[in-house]
């Protein structure tokens, strides 16, 4: 979680930049909002800490605003790379504690790696893996790709693992993985209303897994999968 002196600059606001930008704010972040264009950042000014227009690619201007104060900045500027370059040179140029900066592809990924952006996120091709997932395994609710094929996956438990308890289970003898934690839903009622709010379970080797349980599992893709074959 955030804490609250954490800062963070994004610049560009089309809908990933304001979409990170807005996420952050509600975690309790101080965000500086930045694009070239003036209506954008009147559209994004009220969710965050700070909004300003102006050139992200002009040295004088983005120090002007502290920019080098920042734990972090984000460059989610999508439609025009050259742009996106130029910002990112003139970043590193300030010495930027952190970059983390947005391609839409590999190619790009590989030039803002080879000019010195350690962190490269590719959206489209992430939000494609998590979809490309839960096709296949309709069980997987949401999922984290790690290095040497290890995932993090949440998961709606097989039908024969219902009722079971951890121990009984074995995952870590019988497939290799380790449960992490099991969320529930549960109803609750907030401002006379009924509303469904997520609540988090340490498990222990007697904790049964219930049918509207889900289990929150680490381990390599197949025996992930091996797992989820004994639903069928």
């Amino acid at each position: 979680m955030a804490n609250s002196t954490s800062k963070f600059a994004v610049i560009g606001m089309g809908q990933f930049g304001h979409a990170i930008a807005r996420k952050l704010t509600q975690r309790g972040a101080e965000v500086l909002a930045i694009d070239i264009d003036e209506q954008l950042i009147d559209d994004i000014a009220e969710e965050v800490a700070y909004a300003v227009a102006l050139d992200a690619t002009d040295p004088k201007a983005l120090a002007s605003q502290n920019i080098s104060d920042y734990d972090a900045v984000v460059i989610a500027i999508g439609t025009n790379f050259e742009q996106l370059t130029l910002c990112a040179v003139t970043l590193l140029e300030l010495d930027i504690k952190r970059i983390i900066a947005r391609a839409t592809g590999p190619v790009q990924q590989t030039i803002l790696e080879k000019i010195g952006i350690r962190e490269v996120l590719i959206p489209e091709s992430e939000v494609a893996t998590i979809v490309t997932e839960k096709l296949l395994n309709p069980s997987i609710v949401s999922y984290l790709e790690l290095p040497d094929d290890y995932r993090i996956a949440q998961l709606k438990p097989p039908e024969v693992a219902i009722g079971r308890s951890i121990g009984e289970l074995d995952l870590r003898d019988r497939y290799n993985l380790s449960l992490i934690t099991i969320t529930k839903e549960l109803e609750v009622i907030k401002n006379g209303r009924v509303i469904l709010e997520e609540h988090i379970d340490i498990p222990n080797s007697a904790t049964e897994i219930g049918e509207d349980d889900f289990m929150l599992i680490f381990g390599k893709q197949v025996d992930i999968e091996r797992f989820l074959e004994i639903n069928e």
